[in-house]
């Protein structure tokens, strides 16, 4: 059965036992602090295992993208370790539990119909204390003893080791199927059903607290039960990853073989380049934080093992058309971002090899050290430095020590990296997966709020929820609270933050209250109206009259309905691969991130504007209507990448040229916009641009505002008229050139007088002379100017200068070119020295620059800079 045969089998046979096919969750889920990556099928569920919000279905099945680094050092070396990899799981929430879970498995595991595997070789474990699964499986399920393993809580519960060491929640045990190919000789987990039945309360003995709902949780591998059909010995063997593993050896030019000695790196190349593909198609480009972080390790991981493959140039983008082949079934919005996901990969290669080859120096002094204090290793302070200062990832430290015959103190530096992580609090994953608070509680007692505000800004609702100082309150007085106050009513006219778009402000009033709303947000299917209670009391079950501030809104309906015409524009001016990755409407200002591999010429943004104001005097209509999302689909809307969106979905369209997914408000013609006017285009990501743009009454007084400066700037330069003044500015860039031209004389003559000055002070080590020199009021050119003075001048000189230049340090060191064949090394001084000012840089052997954060160490740092050099010279 090929993988993607068992996918549809798996959801389809789930279907037939009433379970609900469920989407995929998106691989980055943005609404969960809980977590960086989605790492397993329930996670999109945890509302309904939790029984908040209305429970629109009880049973439910999906194969759920998944993305783990906890083993990544594993991936490639065993069988069936992956960061990415696919989870089909089945659920229930207070449905069917353990006899149903037990009895569907078996059946969709051993029937001719289905899977078709021996009964003979599965075999089950079951939690110590879990008599009822115990029996299920042995009396109905007719499996002999000695196929059934009690295991303990470490290796049979969720999560694990919970009945002893929590963490507090809902918990329980877990039934795990085995499957033993060859006879028997080999053993493979395919299948864990988790039973959550209990909440754990405080420590043992009796916490363990049965659940007024039970639940059941399970995962399947999709990639691990493939290869277990489809009889090969790793997941890396089956159809789809095979195929990928084969496209990784063609462009590494190694060719692919299991057992060859290039068959690991090449499968964790084809692992990496997998979960990058899908995370930087859902708009997570490589960075410093969080899941950028990861992105970013996972990518030089992959480039590395290339690299040391001898592909020492960049590889991996090449890849991402194979990776949307063996991926575009399922998912097959992939294959739209393959331009922008290449490009962006690419980059971050680049990036990623010029960082190998500024390293090497600084590897190669480490070893030189190693051996000249007689060591077989290189310590493992300087692998973390190299690890954490220069990006020098330590595989490559440990690799290419090998070919020097040495080692790396891996102990040192795992405690040092460990220390670090401690520091900086980061790690793939957060702990928490489900927490109670008011609002978890609130949404137990309450159903969702009904937003009214698409058809007006002025409603009623009734208060449902009180929130005060972290807690649900009955009531609340005016005065005393140091936190806003958070309302939630029945029904509201106010729109919650959502798809960039801020939330509503405005007022709740009754009898003697008023509550201001300075802000909107949502939680699950509540509305949250956040603000201050001006005057009176605030009860549950009042009923208030709720006011939007009209202007406001009115002003964000513009801005948002120009994101439209705006991400229409783009596409007509620089095609389809700028898709949206981000928005932000508020009243008259938005900003629109999209992908594109370069900056907007000035043409391309002058198109764009006309095109959106083209739309905007055709006062083309704005319609709105609710449907499903396949429907929506196929109707050619358009939607955000890695967007969660639900079952039936707002659709906007405007006029017959822009039909896109949208949950926010908007105006009922084009027309109402007014003017749109961009005021600034720039990067924010490696591939992503963005664009600034006012609209209405906010467009109109910047484009005053651009003409009365212009105005006052003729009046400044006498020029009568406004299409003079490119030629009076023109006229004064002349005037000033040759300005320059005369104060560089005197500045070059000044120069070679201090340069004279510096080498009769300077101390002598051995024939040269040590120049050590804070340059004020210089520029960077002028400090390479003295030091090819100090050279020219000086028969054996060694220098290094610094300046400080609009707050920050810039560094310059050189020798003569007979000290360089000496070993004495311009480059290794200017790192030296940028160290102490917090920076960095580099060069070529006989001169280097650097720069530096902190001038206040600058003198520091020049000290330091020529210490090394006594300390080479007198060495």
């Amino acid at each position: 059965m090929k993988t993607d045969e068992l996918r549809e089998s798996y959801l389809s046979f789930f279907e037939e036992k009433g379970c609900v096919r469920r989407p995929s969750d998106v691989l980055v889920p943005r609404d969960d602090p809980t977590v960086l990556f989605t790492p397993a099928g329930m996670n999109q569920f945890k509302d309904q295992f939790l029984g908040v919000g209305k429970l629109e279905f009880t049973k439910a099945t999906t194969c759920q993208m998944c993305l783990r680094t906890g083993d990544i050092q594993n991936v490639g070396v065993t069988a069936y370790h992956h960061t990415f990899f696919e989870m089909l799981g089945n659920f229930s929430f207070g449905d069917y539990f353990k006899r149903e879970a037990i009895h569907w498995a078996w059946e969709y595991l051993t029937s001719k119909k289905y899977l078709g595997l021996d009964p003979n070789l599965l075999s089950v474990t079951v939690y110590l204390d879990d008599d009822e699964a115990y029996n299920i499986w042995h009396d109905e399920i007719k499996l002999p003893a000695n196929r059934i393993s009690r295991e303990n809580e470490h290796e049979n519960f969720w999560p694990a080791g919970a009945p002893s060491d929590g963490p507090d929640g809902v918990c329980g045990p877990c039934s795990e199927i085995f499957y033993h190919p060859n006879g028997g000789k080999d053993n493979v987990e395919i299948w864990n059903l988790v039973f959550t039945q209990f909440n754990r309360v405080g420590d043992p003995p009796n916490n363990l607290k049965p659940l007024p709902k039970k639940n059941i949780d399970t995962g399947m591998g999709l990639e691990r039960t493939a290869s277990v059909l489809q009889g090969v010995r790793s997941n890396f063997e089956i159809d789809t990853l095979k195929q990928l593993c084969l496209a990784a050896g063609d462009v590494v030019g190694t060719g692919y073989g299991f057992d060859k000695p290039t068959g690991r790196p090449l499968r964790r190349i084809s692992d990496h380049v997998r979960a990058i593909t899908f995370s930087i198609h859902e708009g997570v480009n490589p960075g410093r934080d969080k899941e950028s972080y990861v992105v970013r390790q996972l990518l030089r991981r992959a480039l590395l093992e290339g690299y040391l493959l001898g592909k020492q140039e960049p590889f991996l983008y090449q890849l991402v058309p194979a990776v949307v082949d063996i991926m575009q079934t399922p998912y097959p919005e992939i294959a739209k971002t393959v331009e922008h996901v290449q490009h962006t990969i690419k980059e971050e290669e680049e990036q990623f090899l010029g960082v190998i080859e500024k390293g090497l120096t600084r590897f190669e002094g480490f070893l030189k050290k190693a051996e000249q204090e007689g060591k077989s290793e290189i310590a493992g302070e300087d692998a973390f430095d190299l690890h954490q200062t220069d990006g020098f990832l330590i595989e490559l430290t440990e690799a290419l020590a090998a070919k020097n015959n040495i080692s790396v103190n891996r102990t040192e530096f795992n405690n040092l990296m460990q220390q670090h992580k401690e520091g900086s609090g980061s790690g793939a994953f957060l702990d928490s997966v489900m927490s109670e608070g008011p609002l978890t509680a609130l949404h137990k007692t309450t159903s969702d709020t009904q937003f009214k505000g698409y058809e007006t800004t002025v409603d009623e609702g009734t208060v449902v929820g009180i929130i005060a100082e972290d807690r649900l309150v009955e009531s609340v007085v005016e005065k005393g609270h140091a936190h806003p106050v958070v309302v939630v009513l029945d029904q509201t006219p106010f729109y919650a933050e959502a798809g960039g778009q801020v939330g509503d402000t405005g007022y709740l009033e009754g009898e003697g209250l008023k509550f201001e709303v300075v802000n909107t947000q949502r939680n699950g299917g509540l509305i949250l109206h956040i603000g201050h209670l001006l005057e009176g009391k605030l009860e549950q079950g009042q009923t208030l009259k709720a006011t939007v501030i009209e202007p406001r809104r009115s002003g964000i309906q513009r801005a948002h309905s120009a994101t439209h015409l705006l991400h229409h524009a783009l596409h007509t001016v620089i095609g389809d691969s700028a898709m949206q990755r981000g928005s932000k409407v508020e009243q008259d200002t938005l900003r629109f991130d999209f992908s594109h591999s370069k900056a907007l010429t000035p043409e391309e943004i002058s198109q764009v504007e006309d095109i959106i104001n083209q739309r905007i005097s055709e006062g083309a209509s704005v319609t709105t209507q609710l449907m499903k999302l396949q429907d929506a689909r196929n109707l050619g809307a358009m939607a955000l990448f890695g967007e969660k969106y639900p079952d039936n979905v707002r659709v906007v369209q405007m006029g017959d040229f822009s039909i896109e997914l949208c949950g926010g408000t908007h105006l009922t013609n084009t027309g109402q916009v007014g003017l749109c006017k961009i005021v600034n285009e720039e990067p924010v990501a490696k591939g992503v641009r963005r664009i600034h743009a006012l609209t209405g009454p906010k467009a109109l007084e910047k484009t005053r505002n651009s003409e009365k400066l212009l105005q006052e700037i003729a009046g400044q330069l006498k020029a009568p008229r406004l299409d003079e003044l490119p030629q009076k500015i023109a006229h004064l860039q002349d005037e000033i050139r040759e300005m320059k031209k005369q104060l560089l004389k005197f500045s070059s003559k000044s120069l070679a007088g201090t340069a004279d000055e510096l080498l009769d002070e300077a101390p002598v080590v051995n024939d040269v002379k040590i120049v050590a020199y804070h340059a004020k009021d210089v520029s960077r050119d002028q400090l390479r100017e003295l030091a090819d003075h100090l050279r020219k001048k000086g028969k054996q000189v060694a220098l290094i200068l610094g300046t400080e230049i609009d707050g920050k340090v810039a560094l310059m060191a050189a020798v003569n070119q007979e000290l360089v064949k000496q070993g004495l090394k311009a480059g290794d001084c200017v790192k030296a020295a940028a160290k102490v000012v917090g920076g960095g840089g580099g060069g070529r052997p006989d001169m280097a620059e650097a720069g530096g954060k902190d001038p206040e160490q600058l003198d520091a740092a020049l000290k330091t800079g020529a210490d090394y050099y006594r300390s080479q010279l007198e060495g």
